[in-house]
């Protein structure tokens, strides 16, 4: 999906399970008057099926490649990155492999390393049916249907299997390694990914900033879409909002 003719292009990159209008839609509407705004539905999500969605342990690392293949294959040499969730994730490695294309990241809800916590929240999560809340499984039943419950069951053994094969590594090195302006968002209220992650994230990408929203939770950008957006496009002319 694509709305805005001019400014900067910027890929909005969803989370687990995400589409372009079920993660992105205030975006992809709001920030077109300034940027020229780009989301899509990742590999095995959304309308981007067949195929099924897998999770091998590199997956971040494809789903930032897929990125990086679909603003090449629209003409972008330049460009800005957003990402939400395992979005995020995905994010700093786009951001980091491709540094002479990244002019400029925004980032929330995602972290660099899995915790024995997470894992253990994760597992919390596996029963659709009986641990998601309703406002979840209305967004997400009418899109996947009866293969939701495997989906998420096998991203829950994904990422037990990156935390046990990789200790919990998810993109340290290439969080430090990233050479554009970046900003972190942060819900204080958020119970998925704890305040850490965004700090860590703060102290650990060079040129970086931190915004926290004290009432945001985990889909800050939704709930607080005016908000979000207004730091996104200062962010995004160059201006410095946060610490």
């Amino acid at each position: 999906m694509r709305n805005g003719a001019a400014g900067l292009p910027i890929i909005c990159m969803p989370g687990a399970l995400g589409t372009a209008e079920t993660d992105f839609g205030p975006q992809l509407r709001d920030l077109a008057d300034e940027l020229q705004v780009v989301s899509y539905d990742p590999r095995g999500y959304g309308q981007s099926r067949p195929p099924a969605r897998d999770f091998p342990l590199d997956f971040y690392q494809r789903d930032a490649a897929d990125a990086a293949a679909l603003m090449a294959a629209l003409g972008h040499e330049r460009y800005g990155v957003m990402g939400w969730s395992d979005g995020a994730i995905s994010a700093v490695m786009l951001a980091a492999e491709k540094s002479a294309h990244v002019e400029r990241l925004v980032i929330f809800g995602g972290n660099a390393y899995l915790t024995a916590e997470d894992i253990e929240a994760f597992e919390d999560t596996r029963d659709v049916e009986a641990s998601w809340s309703k406002r979840m499984k209305e967004t997400h039943i009418p899109t996947y249907g009866d293969d939701l419950q495997r989906m998420w069951g096998s991203a829950v053994d994904a990422w037990a299997g990156i935390f046990k094969a990789q200790d919990g590594n998810l993109c340290m090195a290439e969080a430090r390694a990233i050479a554009c302006p970046t900003l972190v968002l942060h819900g204080a209220k958020d119970p998925i990914c704890l305040g850490e992650h965004p700090r860590w994230f703060r102290e650990n990408i060079p040129d970086s900033q931190l915004i926290v929203l004290p009432e945001g939770k985990h889909n800050l950008h939704l709930r607080y879409a005016d908000e979000v957006n207004g730091l996104v496009r200062r962010f995004m002319r160059g201006e410095r909002v946060g610490e």
